[in-house]
């Protein structure tokens, strides 16, 4: 995708990975997916409050707090497979570094080394960096700790013990960390050439593109009431709605599939998948905590719960986001900064079951209790009617004008009312299941309940409430019989018709999907487009400069009336872009054999002359105007390369063998002549040889590679061989070693400790 991406951006990690190894068994072999990314969530929390210091029972009452919050399941359903990985191992790592700080430093350091090896191995950097910010807010409250109760020997012996493990779990992934930085600073995460539009960039991605899905203040509140702004993008309304009344009433056809597929958000998000749900049950218990809780953790759980809500308004909060953005190292290689509120789901459900730990352990008075109840329970009851006062919210969306275009009227009111009483009816919902659990908590402490009864009322209202709003976005029409699943991808007629096709190599422009959001193509053909979160900086240069326009104009011709061959034909002689990335094939219509572009310059051409430009600026205009099969635009910066040539007319060079990572040529020419070559260049992976000998190859027409060959007949080869790969590949063989010693060390002085004890208790 996008004419060719580094592959270790696909996969990289080896097969004898000891991490790899790890990942498996937790994720029960992979053959049980994606039931097993429930259990790795559940399992994550399950052990972070062992950690903490709860019993299994309540544990795992808690596990399903964190496991089934709406927001795991609905990225499962979107397909974010490392995402949900690495939230299971959140949980663990920051339980981890507190039981080392405030219990067995050793056992802490050996858990952390674990879940934190495995959490780089899934390649989710975002979700590590998030856990890496919640464990520096604790390390500042626990610094503050340690210069309260003066315990510096004891917090200086741990910060070691845990840097050292992290270290160790840091170099056994040496191989993907130390290619994806390197790759990082060339990919859209990284700073651009460009000097246009400066206001909006930073070291990483452009600002608008970073905070795009920013939450909406108002809409924090979905971590309590899930239909608070309607839900996902499009969402089904029933048969009882405004609007299906409507559509009978006006007699209008099929509205029984009408209602399946209408827009019911209307917060500040482009669109959503549906909300970030922590729970009714959940948020009591954490309103509760805040009166309840006695231990200093509470307030590192508050800051940092607060601190990701003020994170994930984005550019509804500025100030703070720009700060972030600007000088936090890396944050700003990170977009959709919604996505800090996992931060949220993990704090919260914590202080609530710690809290409940305290109650159940008898540390909490009655009269205590009582009152900390009924302040929960006016808070919480005091927000939901605020909301319900008509006028807060508005239930209409900054992208109702487009959305609604066109629309009658009547039926806009409609969905309005719709969103109005879908809000009304969750809003209602957590008001049930917050007095639900009040009501079982007061029986308890009244002796009505006893404590098994508690935990298994508890445990029953959490999975209604948290699974009754998970199986809105992931349920029975998510999933497809087996034989489907092993063909996922089924090749069209247009698909068939391009495989046909015997060259090695070539590209291929699909105009039936979003080109550049959608990486279906690259299953069966080498793509213009495609998805990546990542895609090289010069591509996307390339695309919002030279190829959306030059797609438009593409798109223009074939929506022309009665448009012939020929007119086709001379308009894509015109895209120079498209011609120089071999682009071969045009599919306009599945069903139908696609365009065949007779202008495409082939896999590598000679050119007559070079144009030099000074920057990236430069370059990026004047392969806008510019006629690739004869010239070849070259920033100065490869100057040392230039040689003086005049065109062999009979020379000739012809792609004789592809691989993903291997190209091989073979050229003919009377003189030294200059090749493109219809290949993207990235000069940290790929390495040039001519008859077996390493030989410079540079940039051309801002995207491509270029090379002098030699008079004669010659073999050229492209070999994708990063040597930092090997490097990083040899320290983490090293580190795996390093950690396997480092946990049986551990586990030997810990066993021996016990044992000791033990004789010493006899």
């Amino acid at each position: 995708m996008f004419g060719g991406m580094p592959t270790y951006l696909v996969t990289n990690y080896s097969k004898g990975s000891f991490n790899g190894f790890l990942l498996k068994i937790l994720d029960l072999g992979h053959k049980l997916r994606p039931a097993s990314f429930v259990f790795m969530l559940l399992l994550g929390f399950f052990i972070a409050l062992l950690l903490f210091g709860l019993d299994p029972w309540l544990s795992l009452i808690g596990a399903l707090a964190y496991g089934f919050s709406s927001y795991f399941l609905i990225i499962i359903e979107a397909g974010h497979i490392t995402k949900v990985e690495a939230l299971a191992f959140m949980p663990v790592i920051i339980a981890s570094i507190y039981h080392a700080y405030r219990k067995n430093v050793w056992v802490g350091a050996i858990v952390m080394t674990i879940f934190l090896a495995v959490q780089i191995l899934v390649n989710h950097l975002q979700i590590t960096y998030y856990t890496l910010l919640l464990a520096g807010i604790y390390f500042i409250f626990e610094l503050i700790r340690t210069f309260k109760e003066k315990t510096f020997k004891k917090f200086i012996q741990t910060t070691l013990v845990l840097t050292f493990a992290a270290s160790i779990a840091l170099m056994t992934n040496a191989e993907q960390i130390m290619t994806v930085y390197s790759y990082g600073k060339d990919s859209i995460r990284g700073k651009s050439e460009l000097s246009d539009n400066q206001h909006n960039k930073t070291s990483g991605l452009d600002k608008d593109y970073a905070t795009a899905w920013s939450y909406g203040k108002l809409e924090t509140f979905n971590l309590l009431i899930p239909n608070l702004m309607g839900g996902a993008s499009t969402g089904e309304l029933s048969k009882n709605s405004n609007t299906y009344k409507l559509l009978k009433r006006l007699g209008v056809q099929g509205a029984d599939q009408i209602i399946k597929n209408l827009p019911l958000y209307w917060g500040p998000q482009p669109f959503t998948s549906g909300p970030v749900y922590v729970g009714a049950i959940v948020i009591f218990f954490f309103i509760l905590g805040m009166f309840l809780y006695k231990g200093d953790i509470k307030w590192w759980l508050f800051t940092a719960t607060i601190f990701s809500f003020l994170l994930a308004w984005g550019k509804n909060f500025m100030p703070l986001t720009n700060l972030f953005l600007d000088y936090f190292p890396m944050y700003n290689k990170f977009r959709t900064v919604s996505m800090i509120l996992i931060i949220a789901e993990f704090t919260m459900p914590l202080l609530a079951f710690l809290t409940l730990k305290e109650i159940l352990d008898g540390k909490i008075e009655k009269n205590q209790l009582f009152k900390a109840i009924k302040w929960s329970l006016m808070i919480l009851g005091g927000i939901i009617l605020f909301l319900m006062i008509p006028g807060v919210l508005s239930f209409k969306s900054p992208q109702d004008a487009s959305v609604f275009n066109g629309w009658p009227q009547e039926l806009i009111n409609a969905i309005l009312k719709d969103r109005a009483a879908m809000f009304r009816k969750d809003a209602f919902r957590a008001a049930f299941f917050i007095l639900a659990s009040a009501g079982i908590l007061w029986a308890y402490s009244k002796n009505i309940l006893k404590k098994k009864i508690l935990l298994a009322a508890l445990g029953f209202l959490l999975l209604i409430d948290l699974a009754g709003v998970d199986k809105r976005y992931l349920n029975d029409d998510d999933f497809v019989p087996k034989s489907k699943n092993k063909q996922a991808f089924v090749a069209s007629p247009a698909d068939n018709f391009i495989l046909q096709d015997k060259e090695p190599d070539f590209r291929v422009l699909n105009l039936t999907v979003n080109i550049f959001n959608d990486a279906t193509t690259s299953y069966f053909h080498k793509s213009v487009g495609g998805y990546h979160a990542a895609k090289l900086r010069r591509y996307q240069d390339l695309i919002d400069n030279l190829l959306q326009n030059e797609i438009s104009i593409l798109i223009a011709t074939l929506q022309q009336q009665n448009v012939t061959e020929q007119q086709i034909q001379n308009t894509l002689a015109q895209l120079q872009g498209l011609n120089m990335l071999n682009t071969k094939y045009i599919i306009v219509n599945p069903q139908a054999a696609p365009i065949v572009n007779t202008h495409r310059l082939g896999n590598a051409w000679f050119v007559d002359k070079i144009k030099t430009v000074k920057n990236a600026d430069e370059e990026i205009a004047a392969v806008q105007n510019f006629d690739p099969s004869t010239t070849a635009i070259v920033d100065e910066r490869f100057k040392e390369y230039f040689f003086d040539f005049a065109k062999d007319t009979t020379a000739t060079i012809k792609l004789t063998e592809y691989r993903p990572n291997y190209l091989s040529y073979q050229t003919t020419a009377k003189s030294d002549q200059l090749a493109v070559f219809s290949e993207i260049y990235y000069a940290k992976g790929w390495q040039a040889y001519i008859d077996g000998q390493p030989a410079p190859h540079f940039r051309a027409n801002y995207v491509l590679r270029a090379m002098r060959i030699p008079a004669g007949n010659h073999k050229i080869e492209f070999k994708f061989d990063p040597k930092i790969w090997h490097i990083g590949y040899t320290i983490a063989i090293t580190a795996s070693i390093l950690m396997i010693l480092f946990i049986g060390f551990v586990l030997f002085f810990q066993f021996r400790k016990n044992k000791a004890s033990q004789t010493t208790e006899k």
